[in-house]
């Protein structure tokens, strides 16, 4: 019996006991000039959660120790004297066994697989049915104890409050959690990396050339790692060009829909516009390599603008800048939707024109959301990469001219971490040192917002 099938038959009695609590507590009555404390669903819901939280905490335990016995199992059977001593070697036949049996290798090449894969079938097949008795069992008991507390009297309606206050508790907690794993093992391992490249040259080193040693003499040459080439390069494409394209045409955009546009253009033109949202950015890539780039390069030629490429950090910033539009228009929107008509009204009565309403009072007003959809969409745009590989090149250079060929932070680290490297080696840990970085500079902004949105924010009755 597979995991699946059991959590199947444990959902299944836990319908069987929701139905079961709620059609008995709706026959409760109330005693003369008293109330009921919980209503049926949630006698029924508490039914329900203890028929299934003890199975499903029991099946997951058993889905890390039910392997264990049946690879046990078959290590205890007679044709396991064949398999080579404990290492690499036992371990890929005992992986051709479980392939042979979940049917995912279709012919071994140890004859002790063939042998064993009976074995390791049949001791799959008994653990997985001990396991769904043993989790049936639970939601029966479960069941049976939550029936007992069924009573006119009885708070299930706390005790269902409380469990499911403990659920939401615990998504945060995992949420928090793998925020922290994050930050720990980028500061580890960029740790590591600090130990061999000095942090000075890192930061503030204008030339970024890693290398990896390939020889017992090189040793001592790991290249360059100075990174302001590369977070230049992430600020002049992701924070200057792409947004002086997306502000300015997602605001106005914003501005349209919520103050000009007809109820009947506003339907399809807004959804129409947060499309550009879900287009893949490797779409947007190919748009900007070979349509956008070329046709940039050329105008430099035909205006005789020096350093210009086929790469540009111009190409990759139109690009991004027009995928984060629907990031801007859709905050703002929201932002300037939420402003109470009160507000405008007022300011019409005041003999002001429909402009100055919108430069006066509404924008202002929604300006927290505005600066949210900003921040949201720099933090988009810094980290892309698909655009950047393909319309802005790798070349680490650090300029100003905005048709020459730049690289950011992400395409960096995509780089550093493709093909067979050493781990241990500085060019391997220098992107770990990179994303530590980005995070620390997404951590800025996300503080510089904050202050901003505290700054201008207006509260409305």
């Amino acid at each position: 019996m597979s995991f699946m099938m059991i959590a199947v038959m444990v959902l299944a009695l836990g319908a069987v006991a929701f139905s079961l609590g709620r059609t008995r507590a709706s026959r409760f009555a109330p005693a003369a000039g008293e109330r009921l404390h919980s209503r049926p669903n949630y006698h029924g819901a508490h039914m329900l959660l203890w028929v299934i939280l003890p199975a499903m905490l029991f099946l997951v335990v058993w889905s890390f120790v039910a392997p264990n016995l049946v690879t046990q199992s078959v290590l205890s059977a007679p044709a396991a004297s064949q398999l080579p001593p404990p290492g690499i070697e036992r371990d890929a036949v005992l992986s051709e066994v479980r392939g042979l049996v979940d049917g995912s290798v279709e012919a071994s090449f140890n004859p002790a697989a063939e042998q064993l894969a009976p074995v390791y079938r049949i001791a799959s097949e008994q653990y997985g049915m001990l396991g769904g008795i043993a989790a049936g069992l639970l939601a029966i008991a479960g069941g049976g104890y939550a029936f007992t507390r069924l009573r006119r009297d009885f708070r299930a309606r706390n005790r269902v409050e409380r469990v499911v206050m403990l659920g939401l508790i615990g998504a945060s907690l995992i949420a928090i959690f793998t925020t922290f794993g994050i930050v720990i093992s980028l500061l580890f391992e960029s740790l590591l990396f600090f130990q061999k490249v000095s942090p000075f040259e890192f930061l503030f080193g204008l030339e970024w050339s890693p290398q990896t040693a390939l020889r017992a003499d090189q040793v001592g040459s790991s290249g360059s790692f100075g990174a302001v080439p590369l977070f230049w390069g992430t600020i002049f494409i992701g924070a200057i060009i792409a947004m002086i394209v997306a502000i300015p045409l997602g605001l106005m955009s914003a501005i349209y829909l919520t103050q000009y546009a007809k109820p009947r253009l506003r339907k399809w033109m807004k959804p129409a516009l947060e499309m550009l949202a879900g287009v893949p950015t490797v779409v947007y890539g190919y748009f900007a390599a070979l349509t956008v780039a070329p046709a940039i390069r050329d105008f430099a030629a035909w205006a005789h603008i020096p350093g210009a490429s086929s790469e540009s950090a111009l190409a990759a910033g139109l690009v991004m800048g027009v995928m984060i539009i629907p990031f801007v228009s859709s905050m703002a929107d929201d932002s300037l939707a939420a402003v109470p008509q009160a507000m405008r009204d007022g300011s019409f009565a005041l003999g002001a024109t429909p402009s100055e309403t919108i430069r006066r009072v509404l924008v202002p007003a929604a300006l927290p959301g505005v600066v949210g959809g900003v921040l949201l969409a720099v933090s988009r745009a810094i980290g892309e990469t698909m655009i950047v590989v393909m319309a802005a090149g790798l070349a680490a250079n650090l300029t100003a001219n905005p048709f020459a060929s730049v690289t950011t932070v992400t395409t960096q680290i995509v780089q550093l971490l493709t093909g067979d490297q050493e781990f241990d080696s500085p060019k391997t840990l220098a992107a770990f040192a990179l994303g530590l970085t980005l995070l620390i500079v997404t951590l800025i902004l996300n503080i510089i917002a904050l202050r901003v949105v505290k700054k201008y924010r207006e509260a409305y009755e």
